[in-house]
Order: C-alpha cells, then structure tokens, then sequence
C-alpha cells in the first residue's frame, strides 16, 4: 500500500482499524478481568465438600494451569500466524477468522452453569478464547502501517487504545446493570444458576461481532509478498529462526525493545489481572465496588491512551513509555504506602495508576511498528506477542511470592518490581527506527 493508498483510506479505513479495538475489549474486560474470571474461579466450579479456601485454591490453581498451556500454544504458534498473514497477504481475512473464533468461545460461556461438571468446559472455553484472542491481536497489530501514515501511527495507535477503553467501560456498565441493578428481571431473565452473569457473556459475543464488521467492509486488503504465497509451515519456521539471528546481528535495538516490552508489558497486564483481587482481600471492596472501580479505572486509561495521542508523534513513543511506566510504579508505591488510609487510596492512586497503562501499552504498539520492516510486521507483531507470553510468569509469580511472604498488600510490590526491571531494560532501547535492512 502507497502512501497515496494510506491517504486515501483514512477517512473510514482507520476509524473503522480502530473501531476493532473497540470491538475486542469484551474478552480482556468481561471475560479474563471483572466477570467469567471470577465466575469460573468461584466455589460453585469446586468438588463438593470442599471449603471455600479450599474451593479458591483448587479453581484458582486449574485456571492458572488453563492459561500455562495456552500461553505456551501461543508462544509456538504466533510468529507463525503472523509471518504467514505477511507472505499471504491476508491479514484482514485471519484477523476476521480468529475475531469470531473468539467470538463463538464467549458465546458459549453461557452454558457453563454454576457447578463443578462445567468447570472444565469453562477452562477450556478461556483457554481457547484466549489463543483466538491473541492470534487476532498479531493480525490486528500488523495492519498498522496499512491504516496510517508513518507520523501518525502513534496517535492512531493510541486513538484504539483509547476507544478499547470507551468500550469496555460501557460494557461495564451494562453488566453492572444487569447483575447488580435490576437489569436481569427488567430483561425477563431469571435470578437462578447465575443467568444474569451467563447472559453477560451472550452481550458480549453480539459486542464483538457487531463492532468488527466495520474493519471487515471498509479496510482494504494488503498486499501478498512475492514468492512467499505458497510457504509451507515447516520453511516458515526455519526462516523465522534464519530472521531472529539476522535481527540479533543487524537489528539488536528491536531484539533489545521485544525483551524490555515483555517484561514491563507482564507487569502492566499483572496490575489489571490482580487489581480486582488486591481491592477485595485487602482493602475489603465488595462486587459491585470492584466493577465501579474497574469502570472508572477504564475511563482514566482511556483518557489517558487520548492524551497520549496528542503527544506521542511529536515526543516519540519511547518518552511516552518510560514516562507511564514511571507513572504506574508511583501509582502502585502509594497504594501500598498509603494502605491505612483504605478504600480512598486503592481508588485515588489506583486510578492514578490506570491512567498511565493506557498511553504505555498504545506506545508499545507503535514503537514495535515503527521499529519493523514495513513488509515483516506480522512476524514481528508475532514476536511481541511471543516474547510477552514466554516471560508470562513474571508477575503470576512475583505476586505468589511477595502474598505469600508476607501479606496482599505487598503483592502490588512484586508487581511493581516487574515494572521496575522492564524500565532498566528499556533505558538500552534505541528511540531511532531501525534500517528496513535490518530483518
């Protein structure tokens, strides 16, 4: 695609880009933060006779093992997925496939009733909405550079961020409505085996469908690569080792970027996986309190992803990183200093926090973009996720063991000491975008 084919695409073909940000947020949000997370991890999905202890730590150990397997699937297969999206040139048609694959998972989650037989077909279903979910976000990311001029990938990259957020917060708010405030009975569903919370997931599908048909009708296609349309698996892993030891060569400050990015980005997506749980073990937050918080900590990230967007093409996407990065550890220091003070600090330096993971994760995106060859951006983005996935145990395990030494609270420290490594490492990270050579 020519800049002249940018250009001419932008009107509609960039918003409706974006507008799959928008689209995708019900799996992170719904399904994996706030409402079938904590639904599959409760009592009702453990054996009979098992305390509530009990209960906790047997569904919470399995869910952990789920996301291990998926996690190790997507690591093998993601760079895959986007290599050959690049060499086909059908990355809209893959990103569309997994899209509704997902899609179809969420769905599905309304028939795993509130006991231990469904247990495993609920693990099943976010484990494998989860590798659809990611395999989508390879396709998604790669699309960049086709939807956005090169100076402006940052404020388009972070205009999605931005409405992802604005979706999510909606879908909050409806699920908020329908199990919390009388939604369910206004809707004629009724108040047994946890439908209210079922239906949520039905919304969810119809969500993700309905808002991802724009970028389906409206972005254009790229381009195949020549001589590359007929790569067969096995010779599209042999030259994506041949493409990591060129890139060790020739292009160590993107190599150096993918393992900054993934440990900071581990310790970014531990503050949103654990921040519900952190709010209700130790500072006492109730459902309802965690869903408000988790609706207002999406209105601070997503003005925080538009401001962003006003900055980061000018000031680049590495200052916009260290300086959220720097903002988010500040955040997580206050809420663990400050723990006396109760629920006004988890809220006020919790959403001093999540107005910063916004703008990071958005920089991240663009500054991977920008750091990549123009025609190798699936592959990359199929790296990025990789290496975010194979350091996926750092912030699991930092808050075990900071939990477990000592007490909840100080859980949050081993999270930010994730963040903190993540930090160090990028300081090496070259701003410049790297020769077009170089992979």
């Amino acid at each position: 695609m020519t800049n002249n084919d940018v250009a001419a695409a932008k009107p509609k073909g960039t918003f409706s880009w974006a507008l799959w940000d928008w689209a995708s947020q019900a799996f992170p949000t719904v399904v994996t933060s706030f409402i079938f997370g904590r639904y599959i991890t409760s009592e009702f999905f453990a054996p009979a006779g098992y305390s509530i202890e009990e209960a906790g730590q047997y569904t919470a150990f399995w869910l952990g093992i789920s996301g291990v397997i998926a996690g190790v699937l997507i690591a093998l297969i993601a760079p895959i997925v986007g290599r050959r999206a690049d060499s086909s040139g059908r990355k809209k048609f893959w990103l569309m496939v997994n899209t509704y694959l997902f899609a179809a998972t969420i769905g599905l989650m309304f028939f795993v009733a509130p006991s231990s037989d469904f247990f495993v077909f609920g693990l099943v279903l976010l484990a494998a909405g989860g590798i659809f979910f990611e395999f989508a976000t390879v396709n998604y990311n790669s699309m960049l550079n086709e939807v956005a001029r090169p100076h402006e990938r940052g404020k388009i990259s972070q205009f999605g961020w931005g409405l992802g957020y604005i979706g999510g917060i909606i879908l909050l708010v409806m699920a908020l409505w329908i199990i919390q405030f009388g939604g369910a009975e206004l809707l004629g569903i009724p108040d047994t085996d946890a439908l209210s919370v079922r239906a949520v997931m039905v919304i969810s599908m119809f969500w993700v469908i309905i808002f991802s048909i724009p970028l389906m009708l409206k972005v254009p296609e790229a381009k195949p690569i020549p001589g590359t349309e007929n790569e067969g698996v096995l010779l599209a892993y042999k030259k994506l080792v041949r493409s990591l030891v060129t890139m060790r060569k020739e292009n160590p400050n993107l190599l150096k970027f993918l393992i900054a990015s993934a440990v900071y980005r581990d310790g970014l997506n531990g503050v949103f996986a654990y921040g519900a749980v952190l709010g209700g073990i130790a500072f006492g937050l109730d459902l309802t309190e965690i869903i408000l918080f988790g609706i207002a900590a999406n209105v601070v990230a997503g003005i925080g992803a538009f401001v962003g967007s006003a900055f980061e093409d000018r000031v680049g996407s590495r200052k916009i990183i260290f300086i959220s990065l720097v903002g988010v550890i500040l955040g997580g220091a206050g809420v663990f200093a400050f723990e006396s003070a109760g629920t006004i600090a988890f809220f006020g330096f919790g959403l001093f926090l999540c107005t910063f993971v916004g703008p990071a994760q958005a920089a991240s995106r663009t500054m991977m973009s920008r750091l990549s060859a123009d025609d190798k951006q699936g592959e990359a983005f199929g790296l990025y996720a990789t290496t975010g996935r194979a350091v996926s145990f750092l912030a699991p395990a930092a808050w075990a063991i900071f939990v477990g030494l000592f007490s909840p609270i100080y859980g949050i420290l081993g999270l930010m000491l994730i963040l903190v490594v993540g930090l160090l490492l990028l300081i090496s990270v070259q701003a410049s975008a790297a020769p077009k050579a170089a992979m």
